[in-house]
């Protein structure tokens, strides 16, 4: 090496030698990862139709796996294995919303005007009340919240954005031939992916195949467990307080604890608006008293019963997970993005080795109590 050229780095060299040099490195290779992010984002967004539903299969074939491995220990053979249990699934969640559909058919329309007239009786209260706020602010707000509900930036997802019948169709049977393959060849597709890994990286890649699909089978068990709870819970306070349209409010409550932290709450306060309307404040805030104290109960005896410790997410990281989804894919993304925030955190959480945590699931409060006596 000539002295001359020496002489030239050895500038440049200390330029980047101190620490403000470091940290602008560190600071352009950050900006260069989060723009390779924001690419991939980007594309994945454009084919969402093709992605949300490779997501769905994935996290149902998650939950269903462990009913073909139960089949394949008594001897059943995979093919048949996979064909009974998606058959099954299919006859179990189509009887399902079935029998939602049938029960609460002809309610819908009554249940929109007893919203409204809820959210009425709630604005009078607000501008006319103690409170008295702004009445246009309010109707601006209100303006904003019905817009934006039946915008079509709220329903782009896997099947509210999809406006023509053909392609949900198209999407479903999509769905299931992903699932019925992922159940059958699950593991020969992941092992196919690994061929060309070897060593750490191979055992690495391995804790995180086996790791994965547990997380998703439990959040999606789990969940169902918890919207079952929260929408039988609150229906039985509904219909003992005779409030109308019980059966329709808990049916949208189940559906919408998929959606965490405040898919209940949501379904919970237009409860407590038919309630307004039909029996009074009186019944409305009991309402709201039940809503909450199933929440609770939710919360401290049955989540850590029924989700793992790496499904325990801080409410921080749902609530951003659940904006971020919504934005990417509207009411699909919103339930999606939880999932696949456990499944990435669990994933960290065994790269450099296996974490037992990630199966422990925390004792029950009485449970604790008496190990302490």
């Amino acid at each position: 090496m000539r002295a001359d050229d020496t002489i030239g780095r050895d500038p440049l060299r200390s330029l980047f030698s101190d620490r403000l040099g470091r940290l602008s490195i560190r600071s352009g290779q950050l900006i260069v990862v989060l723009a390779l992010g924001w690419i991939v984002l980007f594309a994945l967004v454009q084919v969402k139709l093709v992605v949300i539903p490779l997501l769905v299969a994935l996290i149902l074939a998650a939950a269903l796996r462990p009913v073909v491995d139960w089949l394949l220990r008594l001897g059943v053979p995979a093919i048949l294995a996979t064909w009974i249990t998606l058959l099954a699934g299919v006859v179990v969640l189509g009887g399902i919303v079935t029998l939602i559909v049938f029960a609460v058919r002809n309610q819908w329309a009554a249940l929109a005007t007893a919203a409204s007239e809820g959210l009425d009786e709630l604005q009078a209260f607000l501008v006319d009340g103690p409170l008295s706020l702004d009445a246009a602010q309010f109707e601006a707000a209100r303006a904003a919240l019905v817009d934006f509900v039946t915008s079509s930036q709220f329903g782009t997802g896997a099947i509210a954005g999809v406006s023509a019948a053909a392609e949900v169709l198209t999407g479903i049977l999509l769905v299931l031939v992903i699932v019925f393959f992922f159940l059958k060849d699950g593991p020969a597709i992941w092992a196919f992916a690994l061929r060309p890994l070897a060593g750490a990286r191979l055992e690495r890649a391995n804790r995180i195949g086996a790791i994965a699909p547990k997380v998703l089978g439990d959040y999606v068990r789990g969940i169902a467990i918890i919207a079952l709870f929260d929408g039988v819970a609150i229906g039985a306070g509904l219909a003992i307080l005779q409030v109308p349209l019980a059966l329709p409010l808990a049916v949208i409550v189940f559906l919408t604890a998929f959606v965490p932290l405040i898919g209940a709450t949501v379904a919970g306060i237009l409860a407590a608006l038919v309630a307004l309307v039909a029996n009074g404040p009186v019944v409305a805030l009991i309402v709201v008293a039940i809503v909450i104290l199933v929440n609770q109960l939710e919360g401290d005896l049955l989540n850590p019963f029924v989700m793992a410790q790496s499904l325990r997410l801080h409410p921080l990281v749902i609530l951003v997970a659940l904006t971020a989804g919504t934005i990417l894919g509207g009411i699909a993304g919103a339930v999606l993005a939880v999932p696949l925030v456990a499944v990435t955190w669990s994933m960290v959480k065994v790269w450099d080795g296996p974490d037992e945590s990630l199966t422990r699931r925390a004792p029950l409060p009485f449970r604790r109590k008496r190990a302490g006596a």
